[in-house]
């Protein structure tokens, strides 16, 4: 293997698919950061799901909120709804693994506050139907996408598709949208010091 020349074309392709979601994802993440905002300030929450790696970044970014990101602050309302392992596994057990993250939206979620569903193909069945429960609910149904966006695309908006067709590219801009979204809550909502 030529490690020098797997390191430059791993960074080349990152540098790559930066710029290109850089272009595309600026007004719709305008979109969620205004949707955020609203939700906080009328005293709503943000809940934060995903599968695999993007359930670990649903648990970064809410820790992120409600612990803090650059500044000591006060705290903003998040959850990341991958968890609380006995809901998970109850729901897994009793309704199916499709229903784990709807069922915990269907218990929490009031209008006004916002999902954010994290999946790099957009095709994982309790993804959809988180989404599905979110909008029934009138909750902001958004979410961090890739691959075109699969089976998000309808149900998600804003969606945030970074595009790319691979897997670690996309989690590379799953997570840096999503520290660019706690940076810019804490501004937003007036937190900094």
């Amino acid at each position: 293997m030529d490690v020098a020349g797997f390191f430059k074309t791993e960074f080349t392709e990152h540098h790559a698919v930066a710029r290109a979601s850089e272009a595309a994802l600026a007004d719709a993440f305008a979109k969620l950061l205004a949707a955020c905002v609203a939700a906080i300030r009328a005293g709503g929450k943000i809940m934060l799901f995903g599968n695999g790696g993007s359930a670990g970044d649903a648990q970064h970014l809410a820790t992120e909120l409600t612990i803090r990101y650059k500044s000591d602050r006060a705290p903003i309302a998040a959850i990341a709804l991958t968890t609380d392992t006995s809901a998970l596994t109850a729901a897994g057990n009793d309704l199916g693994f499709e229903q784990i993250f709807a069922r915990q939206i269907a218990a929490l979620g009031k209008p006004g506050d916002v999902v954010i569903a994290i999946s790099t193909s957009g095709k994982s069945p309790n993804i959809i139907a988180g989404l599905k429960q979110a909008r029934s609910m009138k909750l902001v149904s958004a979410a961090f996408g890739g691959k075109g966006g699969g089976d998000m695309t309808g149900l998600a908006d804003p969606l945030l598709v970074v595009p790319s067709d691979t897997t670690a590219r996309i989690q590379e801009m799953h997570i840096l949208i999503g520290q660019m979204l706690c940076g810019a809550l804490e501004i937003e909502l007036g937190l900094v010091k």
